[in-house]
């Protein structure tokens, strides 16, 4: 068991998280708290949870010396954590496997889930088919634009897509039409939240499901460089990601913790989605954390060139990370990232997704300063096909 145990029974990791809901909601909210309490311990739910991620997923996902490029830039030692070579493409499908687990045990038939990059929707439409549940995945328009590929991906698993048109048309505007079809369909519905975001116990359980990233790490590094980072680096939008490698490690005192958040076109522009830099505390999609809102409590649009981080707020856990001071959280900008995703196809022939370039540039970033013993994990989220359109526009290519 470990020391670290947060959050508390009421879901706060100190002053953050916590569950702001509608009335409505706080029934549903307990069946599912009162729901994980019991599997989460239970040997046969844990079992199912391995099988599926071994079988299914494709577990464990390896560690990999980008050593070109290491050796290129003659600094540290840059390693990846293959998420992008799990099945569906990305860290999402190992938390929807357990929560569709979840969803089974509770006898809800219709799964719902909001997404971004179109990763978790995608990753919530596969295990659907898998199952044989009703699915229907929110996707803010602007989204569904610049990730037409992730959206025919979840059609053709049988899933029903609903273009969000409200607001920016992105990852906020999606999740708050989820929330409203939970609201109106909560006897028969399971919400899939793909993130350590909403209310308890949602960050919680999805760091716990996320958390196997870590968890390998823990035993791949040793076998494979002989110790464990010095630096685990992961991208943050909501969070599942780093939550999901940061998690095993914050009892490693010695391995520094580093998110990298969307600093879009710059943080001086508010052009950005950065809420742990620039965001102020606020509540967001049932929880207290970071948000990006003005002086008057409205939340603000934020920008990215990746779906997946153009979010205007972040989990909890990572909000207490920060002014714990035990993690560290600094901004990457769209050209920084651009420039980290054609590099590392060039110099390692792995297709990042935009999200994880995020991570890559910083680690690209440090990796020069540093003594070549040094050692960065970062945590690769998923792979850059869903996102060649998009580079293609920002590059003024044509396809």
């Amino acid at each position: 068991m470990k020391s670290y145990s947060l959050p508390d029974s009421q879901g706060h990791f100190g002053r953050y998280g916590g569950s702001f809901v509608a009335e409505t909601l706080v029934h549903a909210l307990d069946e599912l708290r009162e729901a994980y309490d019991k599997y989460r311990v239970d040997p046969d739910f844990q079992n199912e949870f391995a099988y599926e991620l071994k079988h299914f997923v494709g577990r464990p996902s390896p560690v990999y010396h980008a050593r070109r490029w290491s050796e290129k830039l003659g600094g540290a030692q840059i390693w990846f954590k293959r998420e992008d070579l799990n099945h569906t493409g990305a860290h999402k499908i190992n938390n929807c496997i357990g929560q569709i687990l979840l969803a089974r045990r509770m006898g809800k038939p219709r799964i719902i889930a909001e997404t971004g990059a179109g990763q978790h929707g995608v990753a919530t439409a596969t295990v659907a088919a898998r199952y044989g549940l009703e699915c229907v995945v929110y996707m803010g328009s602007e989204d569904v634009r610049r990730q037409a590929s992730n959206m025919y991906r979840m059609k053709l698993l049988g899933a029903t897509v609903v273009p969000v048109e409200s607001g920016s048309r992105t990852l906020k505007d999606a999740l708050n039409e989820a929330m409203r079809d939970w609201v109106t369909n909560v006897e028969n519905t399971f919400y899939i939240i793909g993130t350590v975001a909403g209310p308890h116990p949602y960050p919680m359980m999805v760091r716990d499901f996320q958390s196997v990233i870590g968890t390998e790490c823990l035993e791949q590094m040793p076998v494979n460089v002989g110790r464990q980072p010095d630096y685990v680096v992961a991208s943050v939008g909501g969070g599942s990601n780093a939550m999901g490698i940061f998690y095993p490690y914050i009892e490693h005192q010695d391995v520094q913790l580093i998110g990298v958040e969307a600093a879009g076109e710059g943080l001086e522009t508010g052009r950005h989605a950065a809420s742990l830099n620039a965001g102020v505390v606020g509540v967001l999609h049932g929880n207290r954390t970071y948000v990006m809102q003005d002086e008057n409590g409205q939340i603000t649009e934020t920008h990215s060139i990746s779906a997946g981080l153009d979010y205007p707020g972040v989990g909890p856990e990572h909000a207490w990370l920060k002014d714990s001071g035990r993690a560290q959280y600094v901004g990457v900008t769209d050209d920084e990232a651009l420039a980290a995703f054609h590099d590392c196809c060039r110099t390692e022939g792995i297709m990042p997704a935009l999200e994880s370039a995020h991570a890559i540039a910083h680690a690209v970033r440090m990796a020069p300063g540093l003594a070549k013993d040094k050692i960065i994990l970062v945590n690769l989220s998923g792979r850059g096909d869903k996102d060649m359109h998009t580079v293609a526009d920002f590059s003024g290519i044509s396809l």
